[in-house]
């Protein structure tokens, strides 16, 4: 197809000289490279530990430690209509004991957050004394510290959610044979789907990216906290 008088390259090209650059080293062991990529940021986010750079330098680390398996599940999960994910022989059984386990997890996060607001609502109180003002602005930096703790769970869950989908898609093998990832997905690079399937593994994304999300919540998140409150 011509445009503009050029010529377009259609996407199957642009895909196929994608993977034609890529090394054989990594099309025939994509998650091994992934463990090595997370490793060698893992490694850096401890030594940033000692070093003490910038401050932000850590949540590059941490986001760099994560961005091929997250990519590569974005793009696989995208591509799998949902239907490709239905339960093929679930029980009415199982059907309502998943959603007993949803209702208990729900209601046990309920009543952990009345008892924290309770706490928190007491500790300010003491901390501000009578004045309404003070009382109003320690509750809003406490308010602000809480963001990133929020988003941290939040962001686990959806880590965990995607991770749970990915093992029922294509397993737990670097390469499935009989994975339920759409066949049209990259079907005219078959080296750089074998490369993106296997980047998007359910055990590397929970390393990855679970594992350094629960690194960002209890280094980063809980010292911006305590530091607030101080």
């Amino acid at each position: 197809m011509s445009m503009a008088g050029g010529e377009q390259t259609p996407p199957d090209a642009k895909a196929g000289a994608v993977a034609a650059s890529l090394p054989d080293w990594l099309v025939r062991n994509p998650l091994h490279a992934g463990w090595a990529w997370t490793g060698f940021w893992a490694l850096l986010i401890i030594a940033d530990e000692f070093v003490n750079l910038a401050g932000w330098t850590w949540y590059v680390f941490v986001g760099m430690a994560a961005l091929p398996t997250l990519a590569c599940t974005v793009a696989v999960l995208h591509a799998t209509p949902r239907r490709h994910l239905r339960p093929r022989r679930e029980s009415v059984l199982a059907h309502f004991f998943v959603r007993f386990l949803a209702l208990t997890a729900a209601f046990l996060v309920w009543g952990l957050s009345v008892v924290a607001s309770a706490s928190i609502s007491t500790t300010v109180q003491a901390l501000a004394g009578n004045s309404e003002r003070a009382v109003t602005s320690l509750g809003f930096n406490l308010l602000l510290a809480a963001i990133p703790l929020v988003v941290s769970v939040l962001w686990m869950a959806l880590i965990v959610r995607c991770a749970w989908f990915l093992r029922r898609l294509r397993g737990w093998r670097q390469s499935p044979q009989d994975s339920r990832v759409p066949k049209k997905f990259l079907r005219h690079s078959p080296q750089l789907r074998r490369v993106v399937v296997g980047l998007a593994h359910p055990g590397l994304l929970l390393v990855a990216g679970l594992g350094t999300s629960v690194l960002a919540l209890f280094l980063g998140a809980a010292e911006f906290t305590l530091s607030v409150i101080a």
